[in-house]
């Protein structure tokens, strides 16, 4: 059987998707050959792109365990991708298995997943939306279901605001979601940064001009906007593989020198 009898009902085979691209990059076996030819290009100009998409995963899992910790049970991913453990779920209920978690992704081969992982996972749930609706996402009986907003909840945004661009008003959809949240809730975010290396960055913006999964790489004081009424935790927003709350672990990836793709991490507090 090909790659192409292979592929889901609803997925374009000559489409890069960024969820698929991204579990390339990580050493996953559900991508297809387009995909893998954007992370290749990526890979040639930025080598060491797999070691900081692994220091990205290791800030989620990192900041998720945390507020598990703390007394969040409730957890929302935007643009979860296609899954790997340890996933948000796992994470959270090796704190307290009382947590719920709805994943949100607009990829097909992720909802594929999501049915059959989260099949007898009560208090689990996945749905395929696009994060640029965040109304729809919000009405979906999934979250009305799961989440209570009344309590305090983590909003997920790792690795998938650098694919919205400026016309989609990324800062308008990260207010929606703030205004649901109550006091006490996080939000989280991972976003590709302009201060990555000058001509990376013009090679990358070649390389996927025109896909799903060509990024706007903002400024730091852009991401930091993002987080406008929520105090930010730890370290700030910081590159993935620097942001920490305790001793390094030997297990997060090192990077020899700054990466020539710079990710920036952070989590805030949603003080009011």
């Amino acid at each position: 059987m090909t790659e192409l009898e292979r592929v889901p009902p609803g997925v374009d085979p000559t489409v890069p998707s960024s969820a698929r691209v991204y579990d390339y990059l990580l050493g996953g076996k559900d991508n297809l050959a387009v995909d893998r030819a954007v992370a290749e290009k990526l890979l040639a100009v930025a080598p060491d792109t797999r070691l900081v998409a692994r220091a990205n995963r290791h800030f989620q899992v990192e900041v998720v365990r945390h507020l598990a910790g703390q007394g969040v049970r409730q957890f929302i991913d935007l643009g979860t991708g296609i899954p790997t453990t340890p996933s948000i779920h796992e994470t959270a209920r090796q704190v307290n298995p009382a947590c719920r978690v709805v994943y949100v992704d607009n990829d097909p081969v992720v909802r594929m997943h999501a049915q059959v992982l989260l099949a007898d996972a009560p208090g689990v749930a996945g749905i395929q939306a696009d994060l640029r609706h965040p109304a729809g996402i919000l009405a979906d009986p999934h979250i009305t279901g799961l989440i209570d907003f009344d309590q305090p909840v983590c909003v997920l945004m790792v690795g998938v605001l650098h694919f919205v661009m400026d016309e989609e008003d990324p800062a308008g959809i990260v207010a929606a979601f703030r205004k649901r949240m109550t006091a006490g809730s996080h939000l989280v975010i991972s976003h590709a940064m302009a201060e990555s290396d000058p001509a990376a960055l013009a090679q990358l913006r070649m390389a996927t001009a025109g896909s799903p999964a060509q990024s706007t790489f903002r400024t730091r004081e852009q991401v930091l906007r993002l987080f406008d009424g929520f105090e930010l935790i730890g370290p700030g927003l910081v590159p993935v593989q620097d942001w920490s709350l305790g001793p390094e672990e030997a297990h997060i990836p090192l990077l020899d020198g700054p990466p020539r793709l710079r990710v920036d991490g952070g989590a805030g507090r949603l003080t009011a």
